[in-house]
């Protein structure tokens, strides 16, 4: 599967297309084109989104799939239209599928391909698997198209054959309080010819961080905190978006055994100077409730909990992390340790380095919470060596269990095997090259129940 999954990622990249702009338009009311897109969203196991924008609101757009792109049948979803209210994007979903199979799709505008992808060969996506599985996540955070237009490291992770791709925040740069900044960076991101040929064939899942919600450490009194989830909604796929009455990109997904739960850390975030109190939010009553049920609800072996924000002590108090919402963070891991929540493992992003930490919650009578850390895929160090050890040193009680890795744009790689006796998972971080850069994190479900200390056993290099 991997080998045949290489040889169409390389084939799509050799495709990749160059929308023109829109007054090289001749018909008076356009020429239906697929402006930016197809990309695969969260899949399920009989369903697959596709998001793609759109020229106008003047013509259909359907997808076109089929299990057997020789023989056929290619079947046709519902034609449906975009909207200028939505920026012209919009997600077609594919329905009826069956569990763990590739299909390969095309988009049709007004019932034809675009005419500038008719030398494209149809995509390909794998629905989720009925049952635990081995698998791969990649994942990574703070990709800054100003800095780094052409991003490597989408051919580095391509290499890998991800089955699916985390975006951990700061996946634009917008930094601003307006709405329309934030667009043109999701589609100056969208268009970076390395991630196209990812983006069609991987499904990808993306919460955010301050860069994509406002300004630089923004939270609850960002001024367009509305307006940005509008916008962030509708340049992803994902398979809901916060709650009704309580607002946010947060939800949660299952594949292959695996339940990953992805939080908002910003809309409902107190500023990150405010005195460490009990009273202090992070998450927010709402969404911190949610996570408690979603908590409880699992039977997964293993409860994958995706943050931007590190969930150590990193950046001390104050810091623009879990290290300034103690409170909260104690509270959430004493939940876990006294409901007897076995197998939660932390993801998070946002620093321009990756690392792996520990929160040594065996010696609170629970077990040890390790954070798996992956940043950036094209950004900037914002860190010195010595600034790195200074935050290194605030960390304690926390442990570090890898280094800091400095002046390295990096991805996470995360490979679950779930279908032994012991479900494991391993974890490592590749950079543009696709060089592995630590000695694998192996964690055992089994290591992750209360009265277990590992966490002695997994520092290295």
């Amino acid at each position: 599967m991997r080998n045949s999954r290489r040889t169409f990622l390389a084939t799509a990249t050799a495709a990749a297309f160059t929308p023109l702009p829109l007054w090289a338009e001749t018909n008076p009311e356009g020429t239906p084109r697929l402006l930016l897109g197809p990309m695969v969203g969260a899949v399920s196991q009989t369903s697959v989104p596709i998001w793609m924008q759109l020229s106008g609101d003047y013509f259909d757009a359907v997808v076109e799939y089929t299990a057997d792109p020789v023989a056929g049948p290619w079947k046709r979803t519902p034609p449906q239209r975009a909207r200028a209210q939505d920026n012209y994007t919009l997600v077609i979903r594919i329905e009826g599928l069956q569990p763990g199979t590739t299909y390969h799709y095309r988009v049709l505008s007004n019932g034809k391909q675009d005419k500038y992808l008719r030398d494209t060969p149809p995509q390909r996506v794998r629905t989720a698997p009925a049952s635990p599985s081995r698998f791969r996540v990649a994942f990574g955070s703070c990709a800054r198209i100003q800095n780094e237009a052409e991003q490597p490291i989408w051919r580095a992770i391509a290499k890998y054959e991800p089955d699916l791709f985390f975006w951990l925040g700061d996946n634009i740069y917008g930094d601003s309080t307006t709405p329309a900044a934030l667009v043109s960076e999701y589609q100056r991101q969208r268009f970076v010819p390395a991630f196209q040929p990812i983006g069609r064939t991987v499904p990808q899942l993306a919460i955010w961080d301050d860069h994509d919600f406002g300004l630089d450490n923004s939270d609850r009194t960002n001024p367009i905190r509305a307006q940005a989830l509008e916008v962030f909604r509708q340049f992803w796929a994902n398979p809901s978006a916060g709650l009704p009455g309580t607002p946010g990109v947060f939800f949660d997904y299952s594949y292959g055994g695996v339940d990953f739960i992805f939080l908002d850390d910003r809309y409902h975030r107190a500023p990150d100077a405010d005195e460490d109190t009990p009273q202090k939010e992070f998450l927010g009553k709402g969404q911190f409730e949610w996570l408690q049920q979603r908590l409880l609800a699992s039977r997964a072996p293993f409860k994958v909990l995706a943050c931007g924000s590190g969930w150590s002590r990193l950046k001390g108090p104050g810091g623009d992390s879990w290290a300034a919402y103690q409170h909260e963070r104690t509270r959430l891991f004493d939940f876990i340790r006294d409901r007897k929540i076995n197998g939660v493992v932390l993801l998070s992003g946002d620093t321009h380095y990756p690392y792996v930490a520990c929160a040594p919650w065996s010696e609170q009578g629970g077990y040890d919470l390790y954070d798996l850390v992956s940043s950036a895929l094209a950004q900037m160090l914002s860190d010195t060596r010595e600034a790195a050890e200074q935050r290194i040193a605030q960390m304690l009680p926390d442990r570090l269990i890898r280094p800091p890795l400095l002046n390295v744009n990096n991805a996470g790689i995360i490979d679950f095997d779930m279908t032994g006796r012991v479900p494991m998972l391993t974890f490592n971080v590749i950079d543009i090259r696709g060089r592995a850069l630590y000695n694998p994190v192996a964690l055992r479900a089994d290591e992750l129940v209360n009265g277990v200390s590992s966490w002695k056993s997994k520092v290295g290099k």
